[in-house]
């Protein structure tokens, strides 16, 4: 009876370990795609700003900072507000923040870089 029941209670293990794996690996029939990662450059005010940018069916997903000189205090924070900004829209058709015009600029344009690339 103890076989038994550790060999239930294994395989229950075991097929819902298999169910979760399956759900994060993804199913070409299922309609999930995976992410496409671009990455851009663009000029900001203190030099060059990289960006990685993940998308997914002509939608952009996130936007990561790989690279930047701008001021932590200024720079950064405006960088990060058009992190959201262009997310939200799904364009870098969006004002600069003000106070960081030439940052806004150099990232806007790196975004635009890595979309390019599509």
């Amino acid at each position: 009876m103890k076989y038994i029941l550790f060999f239930a209670l294994s395989m229950m293990i075991f097929v819902s370990g298999c169910v979760i794996m399956s759900a994060h690996r993804g199913n070409d029939d299922s309609g999930i795609t995976s992410d496409d990662v671009y990455e851009g450059t663009g000029q900001g005010y203190r030099g060059p700003v990289s960006v990685q940018v993940r998308m997914n069916d002509g939608n952009i997903n996130e936007i990561i900072i790989v690279d930047s000189a701008e001021d932590h205090f200024i720079g950064s924070a405006a960088m990060e507000e058009l992190i959201e900004i262009v997310v939200e829209n799904n364009s870098t058709d969006v004002d600069a923040v003000s106070g960081a015009t030439q940052t806004s600029r150099g990232f806007l344009e790196a975004v635009q870089n890595a979309i390019l690339k599509l």
